[in-house]
């Protein structure tokens, strides 16, 4: 990897006038600045590690008492710990894409895991594309955005940036569900758990990111360096090596402190809506509550294992001494809580996350670094990471970020801060509301609730419709923004593609359709007329019109429907068997 070398600053000797004006002539001629104030030699270098789907089971978070994070706790030791920092939003691809661009859901219109972040933010600067427009080095691997790499964002990447696949190789059961079998076409084929008879090598995956990341942490560069690590555990699959799963014996595995039997009792419809989901349910029925516990706990310890590889090598390379360490996770995780399995709620176990942030002594938007062991209990938004680290950096202001810089609180972290953290659900005018005592969750529909996170951390008692805290709910809202972006679906060339199932001699399956509505969009590329026929339950073949050769039509379904083609002869050509979110169903050239 060849960089060009930094610049190194020339000591001035007095020469006579005339000299002087021609020297300065030239010093200035070769002088051009970086477009950063600082030259290399002054700027750290920052690490950016995130992990994702992790809520606050984390050892110095004390989020459950059997989670085992000692490197996670070893960098809140030697750094900031903020005890209360909360996500952008409660879904990957609206929580990275606001931490990456600075540029919140309900400005850039991006609010679920759908939409593609391009499509809304065709001009967004990422961070690494930041610094390195003022003269850093960026690189990462792993996940760090929504399934992309964003290719021309990034100097390098592992894998290579081309492919826009973040994932290296990763081993698998051979055979799935392992453990818990599907509940529905309803049920994200991923959630699912269990052990491997494998080794951390032979597993790969975050192995493999922490072995690239370290690899460039253990080396002198040219340039100062952004350098991601995505750590994708403990997101589902929950399939690590069995010596983690070996940590936390299923006969000793403790349920989540913040289940509660009748906890949706005092919650607006809306609340309780969402909350139930049906996996938790599921998961019940099965048996397989403890079993789901102990592979979070254990893809936590796995994910925690692989950032100490990344925390070694840095402390152990020549970069240690001026490089800022930031660890962060997407959004939390229900597991039961609120009668909720998965993420997307407003709750304080989906919107609360791990964040910790360590800078060295002398770093040139902070020269005192912070001090070991500081813990903030500030309300915070990973939204603030951005401006944060341009200004821990001595880079220009980005002009679009809309969120303060943590920098006043790494300084002391009881200083004054006016600021709450906002949570963005996945619809406009949906949202939560983080203050240092208080959280306030809202619905579009009017619904609302009103926690003390003092006197009830759980958020087991909702407040919102007792008159004496009315003005709390004044207060939180005055942080609310004035205008939400609308919400525009995702365009039908983004949404997945179901397999399509060419006609064989076996007769084409029924519909068992269950879970709620979807959409799919029939897209004819056979080169003919097709018929489409939804095939119903008791076998019966229900028609929906021609579709003529490159033509689209949309579809109202529902998860577990089959569709069937058929030519204009009647011969059958294949059927779509619908999955659990909207997709493309494009009928291939015949």
């Amino acid at each position: 990897m060849k960089m060009s070398k930094s610049t190194h600053t020339r000591r001035y000797v007095p020469r006579p006038l005339a000299q002087s004006k021609l020297l300065a002539v030239f010093l200035f001629a070769i002088w051009v600045p970086h477009s950063s104030s600082a030259n290399d030699e002054s700027r750290p270098n920052v690490l950016f590690i995130s992990m994702d789907d992790l809520n606050d089971w984390v050892g110095c978070m004390g989020g459950h008492p059997q989670a085992q994070t000692p490197n996670i706790d070893r960098l809140a030791a030697t750094g900031t710990l903020f005890t209360n920092a909360h996500c952008p939003s409660p879904a990957c691809n609206g929580s990275r894409t606001a931490i990456m661009t600075g540029i919140p859901g309900y400005v850039s219109g991006l609010y679920d895991n759908r939409q593609k972040m391009r499509t809304k933010l065709p001009n967004a600067k990422l961070i690494p594309k930041y610094f390195s427009k003022h003269g850093y080095w960026s690189a990462g691997s792993g996940k760090i955005l929504h399934y992309f790499i964003d290719a021309n964002s990034w100097d390098e990447y592992n894998p290579p940036k081309e492919t826009e696949n973040p994932f290296p190789r990763t081993l698998y059961p051979a055979h799935r569900p392992v453990n818990l079998k599907r509940g529905g076409p309803w049920q994200y084929i991923e959630t699912d758990w269990g052990a491997l008879d494998a080794t951390d090598e032979e597993f790969g995956g975050d192995w493999l990111v922490s072995k690239w990341i370290g690899e460039k942490l253990s080396k002198k560069h040219d340039k100062p360096f952004f350098l991601a690590c995505g750590i994708y555990r403990p997101h589902e699959p929950w399939f690590v090596p069995k010596k983690y799963f070996d940590q936390f014996p299923l006969d000793k595995v403790q349920l989540p402190p913040g289940y509660k039997t009748d906890d949706l009792a005092d919650l607006p419809p809306a609340a309780r809506k969402l909350a139930k989901n049906r996996y938790f349910a599921h998961i019940q029925k099965e048996g397989q509550w403890k079993q789901g516990v102990q592979g979070y706990l254990a893809s936590i310890a796995f994910a925690d294992a692989m950032f100490g590889r990344v925390l070694d090598a840095l402390e152990s390379g020549p970069n240690s001494k001026n490089t800022i360490v930031v660890l962060w996770s997407d959004h939390g995780w229900h597991l039961g809580e609120k009668q909720h399995w998965q993420k997307y709620t407003g709750w304080r176990a989906c919107t609360r996350v791990p964040l910790i942030v360590r800078v060295p002594q002398g770093t040139v938007g902070f020269k005192a670094g912070t001090k070991p062991g500081t813990v903030s209990n500030a309300p915070v938004s990973l939204l603030s990471l951005f401006p944060t680290l341009v200004e821990l950096c001595g880079l220009p202001p980005q002009e679009e970020i809309h969120a303060p810089s943590l920098t006043p609180l790494l300084n002391d972290p009881k200083a004054e801060w006016p600021h709450m953290a906002f949570t963005q659900l996945m619809r406009p005018n949906n949202y939560s509301v983080s203050g240092s005592r208080w959280r306030y969750i809202h619905y579009r529909n009017g619904d609302q609730e009103l926690y003390d996170i003092k006197n009830d951390p759980y958020e087991w008692k909702n407040l919102a419709d007792d008159a004496q805290y009315a003005h709390q709910i004044a207060r939180l809202k005055k942080h609310v923004p004035k205008k939400f972006a609308k919400f525009v679906p995702a365009k039908t060339t983004e949404l997945i593609k179901l397999k399509w199932h060419p006609a064989t001699s076996v007769k084409t399956p029924v519909s068992k359709p269950d879970g709620n509505p979807c959409d799919i969009h029939f897209s004819n590329q056979s080169g003919q007329p097709v018929d489409v026929f939804r095939v119903k339950s008791n076998g019966e073949m229900q028609p929906f019109g021609t579709l003529e050769s490159g033509w689209f039509k949309p579809q109202r379904t529902k998860p577990g429907e089959v569709w069937e083609i058929a030519n204009k002869h009647g011969k059958r050509l294949g059927y779509f068997l619908v999955g659990d979110r909207s997709a493309q169903a494009i009928i291939p050239k015949q």
